[in-house]
C-alpha cells in the first residue's frame, strides 16, 4: 500500500511537471538572430563599435534561466545581393565589396564614403547582419515566433541608398522594410529609430514613402545634424516621417511622452501591419557618446508601448535590430528590459 502511495504521488507530480513545462512551451517564443561571425568586424583599437558589446546580452541570454523557454535562436544565413539591392544601389554593392576585398591585412581603415571603419571579415559580417533580420522577419510571418531581436553589427541606420558612414554599411532596418513589402506583400510599415542619433539614412530612403512611416527620436543637437521637426516626408510620403528631437539631459519622461503624444496618435490612422526597430541604447544615461538619460526601466516602458501599437493596429509582427549603444552593460540591462516585454506580446490577441 504504502508503495502504491509512492507511485501515485510520483505519477501526479511528473505529469504535473510536464504539463507546467508544455505550458511554458506552449508560449510562441521570441527569436534572438545572432551569430559569432558579428565578432569579427574589427573597428580596430579605441573605437566605441566594438565587438565586445554584444559580449554581456549573449551570455545573459543563453545562460539566465529566467529565458530558457522563451527564446529561440535560428540559424542565420547571409542576405543575397538582391536582397540588399532592395535598398542600396548597385553601383554602392558594389563599391562595399571591391573596398573590403581589396584590403590584404587585418589593419582596418574607412570605407571611403564617409566614417565607416572596414576590414578584412566585414563585407562577411555586413551580409550576414541583412541576413540575420531577414530570417527574423520570416520566422515571425510564418508564425514559428511573435517577435524577434537581432544583435547584429555594425549598426545600420545611418547608410542611405549609395553611402556608408556614421559606423554603417547596410542599412539593415530598410532593407527588412522592402523584403516585407517585396515578400510578402505589406503596406503599411512603421520603423521606430530610439538611437541617440538621427537615422538619416532611413529617414533618406523612405522620404517621398507614404507605405512606410518613419519616427525618430534623438538628441538635437548632435551627429548626423539632420532629423528636424520640420522634416516631414517630400511628396506622397509629405506627413509620413516624424522627428522630436531631445535636448541633452532628457530622461524617460520626455521619451514616454514622445511616443504616447507624438506617436500614438499618428498609428491611429496608419495602422502599421508590422513595426521594426532601430534600437540604439547610446540615450541610455552614461553611454560614451551620448548625452540623454534614458534607463532600462524607461526602455522597457517604450516596449510595452510599442506591443500596445502593435496589437492596436493588429500588426503581423515586432522585429527589433540593434544600432548604437557602447556600454555593454546598458546594451544587456536595456535588451533585457525589452525581451521581458516582448515575451508578453501576442499578435493574436483579440
Amino acid at each position: 500500500m504504502f508503495f502504491l502511495k509512492n507511485v501515485v504521488f510520483y505519477v501526479i507530480g511528473i505529469t504535473s511537471l510536464l504539463s507546467f513545462h508544455s505550458a511554458l512551451m506552449a508560449k510562441t517564443p521570441i527569436a534572438i538572430l545572432y551569430d559569432d561571425i558579428f565578432l569579427e568586424h574589427n573597428t580596430g583599437s579605441g573605437h566605441p563599435e566594438r565587438p565586445e558589446r554584444l559580449f554581456d546580452i549573449i551570455d545573459t541570454l543563453k545562460n539566465n534561466p529566467d529565458f530558457k523557454y522563451d527564446l529561440v535562436w535560428p540559424k542565420v544565413r547571409k542576405a543575397k545581393n538582391s536582397e540588399i539591392a532592395l535598398v542600396h544601389t548597385k553601383k554602392y554593392i558594389q563599391l562595399v565589396e571591391n573596398e573590403i576585398r581589396a584590403l590584404d591585412n587585418e589593419s582596418p581603415t574607412f570605407l571611403s564614403t564617409g566614417d565607416t571603419v572596414i576590414s578584412t571579415q566585414s563585407l562577411d559580417v555586413a551580409q550576414m547582419s541583412v541576413g540575420a533580420s531577414l530570417v527574423g522577419i520570416d520566422e515571425i510571418m510564418s508564425g514559428n515566433v511573435s517577435a524577434a531581436f537581432s544583435f547584429n553589427r555594425p549598426p545600420g541606420h545611418h547608410a542611405t541608398s549609395d553611402r556608408g558612414m556614421g559606423f554603417c554599411i547596410y542599412n539593415h532596418a530598410a532593407i527588412a522594410a522592402r523584403y516585407l513589402q517585396s515578400k510578402y506583400s505589406l503596406s503599411r510599415i512603421l520603423i521606430i529609430d530610439f538611437d541617440v542619433h538621427h537615422g538619416n539614412g532611413t529617414q533618406d530612403i523612405f522620404y517621398d514613402d507614404p507605405s512606410v512611416f518613419y519616427f525618430s527620436i534623438h538628441q538635437h543637437p548632435f551627429y548626423p545634424g539632420s532629423g528636424r521637426p520640420s522634416e516631414i516626408g517630400i511628396s506622397d510620403g509629405e506627413g509620413f516621417t516624424l522627428n522630436v528631437e531631445l535636448p541633452e539631459g532628457s530622461g524617460d519622461e520626455r521619451f514616454v511622452a514622445a511616443f504616447k503624444d507624438g506617436l500614438f496618435p499618428r498609428m491611429k490612422d496608419f495602422q502599421p501591419e508590422f513595426i521594426i526597430i532601430s534600437a540604439g541604447f547610446d540615450a541610455h544615461e552614461n553611454d560614451l557618446l551620448g548625452k540623454l538619460k534614458y534607463t532600462s526601466s524607461g526602455y522597457g516602458k517604450i516596449a510595452s508601448l510599442i506591443n500596445n501599437i502593435a496589437h492596436t493596429s493588429n500588426s503581423k509582427g515586432i522585429m527589433y535590430m540593434l544600432e548604437g549603444g557602447y556600454v555593454p552593460l546598458n546594451i544587456d540591462n536595456a535588451s533585457q528590459a525589452i525581451i521581458k516585454e516582448l515575451i508578453n506580446f501576442d499578435p493574436n490577441r483579440p
